[in-house]
């Protein structure tokens, strides 16, 4: 039987919106919402936020301008960073970065919440890099950061946050849906990501 282009739509459309999924919830755009949710829940929610630039900078900003520059010079082939070799060198970069912004906050004297929100960030790259540096596999950091941020949204908002998990679900779907990810994988970076990030936030905030 001869296929047609209509029997292809569904397929096409579903491949396009996990684009948009992944695209639009990718770790960057992730650490912003959960960077301005803490930093609002501050005693001054303005100056919460500019302790939340300050985060974004280190966290996402630095870290998405070096993937761009690793595009442009030919390191790697897209902002995802499919290849889990060219991973093992961009984590520790990217924790480099993290770590300046945690160094920041302790000479400023930011609010513990945001120093734990860096922090914790910091703990899930690190969980993150040994299945990726050791066993050459790559762990989905996706679902990592949304389950971190979710985790740490939820100490800071109240447990209402976590109806929204199911998000963490979706962008796993996309992840899956384009081949980037296998189910394990997905699976197992939300769970590295909720679970690390939730205990270190805890701790340093309790």
């Amino acid at each position: 039987m001869i296929s047609t282009a209509a029997d292809h739509a569904p397929a096409l459309q579903e491949n396009r919106a996990a684009r948009l999924i992944t695209d639009g919830m990718e770790p960057r755009n992730v650490i912003i919402l959960v960077s301005c949710g803490v930093g609002l829940a501050q005693g001054s929610p303005l100056t919460g936020l500019l302790w939340a630039l300050e985060a974004i900078l280190f966290a996402a900003a630095i870290p998405m301008a070096y993937i761009k520059y690793g595009m442009r010079t030919g390191m790697w082939a897209d902002r995802h960073i499919g290849q889990v070799q060219r991973r093992k060198l961009l984590i520790p970069v990217i924790m480099g970065s993290v770590a300046t912004g945690i160094g920041g906050m302790f000479v400023f004297d930011a609010p513990r919440a945001m120093i734990a929100l860096v922090v914790a960030m910091l703990a899930t790259l690190a969980v993150l890099l040994a299945p990726t540096a050791v066993w050459k596999w790559k762990i989905s950091v996706h679902t990592a950061v949304a389950g971190g941020a979710l985790a740490m949204l939820a100490l800071t908002w109240g447990p209402l946050v976590w109806c929204a998990y199911p998000l963490v679900a979706v962008i796993a779907w996309s992840r899956i849906s384009l081949r980037d990810h296998t189910l394990a994988q997905t699976i197992a970076g939300a769970a590295a990501g909720t679970i690390t990030a939730g205990l270190v936030f805890a701790a340093i905030t309790a």
